[in-house]
């Protein structure tokens, strides 16, 4: 991975509270897990911003080593890997996805 792309997502991810890299994009995403990590954040409200690996091929790539996570979408929250869509899923189901933001001082909605 050279150094560029490996520097653009770390800036990438702090650059803002929430940051989601998916597949497509919130209003339209490719594919489901991405679809399902959207529809979380925004029924929980939270403002995020993605990053869409499908028209980037050195990020989709990058992404992957620079969390060492295989899949796509991958969610940050604070410059923090959080996790993917499953993990994502069951913070969200037990409430530890809201306790999360809410210890990170990130404000949602609902």
């Amino acid at each position: 991975m050279t150094e560029t792309t490996h520097d653009r997502i770390a800036n990438d991810v702090k650059a803002d509270d929430v940051v989601l890299f998916m597949k497509g994009t919130p209003v339209f995403p490719q594919c489901g897990f991405s679809s399902v990590v959207v529809q979380i954040l925004s029924h929980i409200g939270v403002p995020f911003k993605s990053y869409d690996v499908l028209s980037d091929q050195e990020l989709r790539q990058g992404i992957k080593e620079f969390s060492d996570w295989p899949t796509i979408p991958q969610l940050y929250v604070k410059g923090e890997f959080v996790g993917g869509c499953d993990i994502i899923r069951e913070m969200f189901e037990n409430g530890e996805l809201s306790e999360l933001l809410e210890e990170k001082g990130i404000t949602a909605k609902a």
